[in-house]
This record gives structure tokens, sequence and C-alpha cells, in this order.
């Protein structure tokens, strides 16, 4: 059966002298594994389009919890801005791979919208650094530890919200609060933004540096406690927020 598929190349893998296996996000149907034959010849017709973080739209022989077998493929972004500058390579790596890994937990198509959106406006120019922290906020969700960010995580009241806490996952106002770090309404405010805010509807981000660094820094903290994911993209991001 032919079909075609919608989305991103997430991880390629050689396969023998000239062939390539790779794992597509798509926009409907999860990650599908798809086999392209000769795609590492130099004059392939495939060898462009099986590149990872090609976009685009994937035409298959199509075999249910198999390899598919790639056809052919237009590609529909090539990311010449991003592509163009290391450090947003890295935030580009690093944001599909968390996508790849809650797509490995998840099948909600919302996945692929969150991921492609973040990189469309990566590519418009937007601050890569913000947009990678509104995608991690909103993946939180399809790794099974959400973060309670509209009432207080411990008694459930919406009034008098002082700061967040780690340690309880969301959170927490002043009658609850104990010893947690205090971080000032605005890092509060714009962290319950990013969760709500719908990415493809972003026309800029006007974010101080210590708002956005602080929630950084809240979100390095929880993934590290709370998802057990190691990703090298992460380190490489980490190393580049250190400079």
């Amino acid at each position: 059966m032919i079909k075609e598929f919608t989305g991103i190349v997430v991880s390629e893998t050689l396969y023998g002298e000239s062939s390539k296996i790779i794992n597509v996000l798509t926009e409907s149907s999860g990650i599908v594994g798809i086999m392209a034959r000769g795609a590492k010849k130099v004059k392939s017709k495939l060898r462009s389009g099986t590149e990872k973080f090609t976009i685009g739209t994937f035409n298959v022989y199509y075999h249910e919890g198999k390899l598919s077998k790639l056809i052919s493929v237009d590609i529909v972004n090539s990311l010449i801005n991003i592509k163009s500058d290391i450090v947003k390579i890295g935030y580009l790596t690093y944001v599909t791979e968390l996508a790849y890994q809650c797509a490995r937990q998840n099948t909600s198509n919302d996945i692929y919208k969150i991921l492609i959106s973040t990189i469309n406006k990566m590519e418009e120019g937007l601050e890569p650094k913000i947009l990678t922290n509104i995608l991690e906020v909103k993946m939180l969700d399809y790794l099974g530890v959400p973060i309670e960010l509209d009432k207080c995580v411990l008694c459930g009241s919406n009034k008098d919200i002082i700061t967040f806490s780690n340690k309880n996952g969301g959170l927490v106002c002043k009658k609850c609060y104990t010893n947690e770090i205090i971080y000032d309404n605005k890092t509060v405010l714009m962290l319950r933004a990013y969760y709500h805010i719908e990415i493809s509807s972003i026309k800029s981000l006007d974010i101080s540096k210590k708002t956005s660094d602080n929630i950084n820094i809240i979100l390095e903290h929880y993934y590290h406690d709370y998802t057990g994911l190691y990703l090298k993209s992460k380190k490489f991001l980490e190393e580049i927020n250190s400079i």
C-alpha cells in the first residue's frame, strides 16, 4: 500500500554500502521507520530528503509494524537560517531529540505539531533558547510528569502564588511555602504563559534575560529530577548557556 506522510527525519542509520534507515516523526502516524535504498549515493534523488532534520512529504510503500520503503520525498522546509548557525543547530538537535523521545512514549499527534511550530519560529529568527524552554514545558505532559502551573500544587488555591517548587512539582502559594527558592512574579507568570501559549501564534519574544534564565534553570532541574532523560544534545546547550 502506497501512503503519504508529512513529517521530519528524527534519526538516520546507515545500512549496507548505499542505503539508510530513517525514522520520521509524522504529523498523523507517530514515528514511521523507513528503508531508503541507495540514499547514500551522491546522485541519489533520495539523498537530501533523507538527511536528519529534513521536513517533507514522504511517499512510501507502507508496512504497518515493519520498515516501510521510501519512494520519494518532497522537501517542505530546508531550514537554511537554522543550519547556517552552529548554536541554532544545537537547539534544533535538542528539541528534535526531545520530541522523538516523547513520541516513543506517547502517540499524541500534538508532539509533532509542537515540534514543527518551534522549529518554524526558530527558522524565522526568534530566540531559540526561549522557544526551547516553551517546548520543554509542553513536552512534560507527554513524558507523564507535567508541572502544576494553574494553582498551588499543595492546596489547590490559585491565590497568593509566590514561587515554584521543584520538590513538589508546581507552583506554591504563600500559605504552603516552606523553604523553596523565591522566584520573582514575572518568572512565575512567564512560566505559566510558556505552557499555555500557542507557539505558532508567537510574533515576538520580549522577555528579559533574568526571567529567561530563571525559567531555564527551573526546567533544567525539573527535567533532571523527573524525566530520566539524558540527551547528549542537552549537554551542548548547557555549555552554551554557561558562557
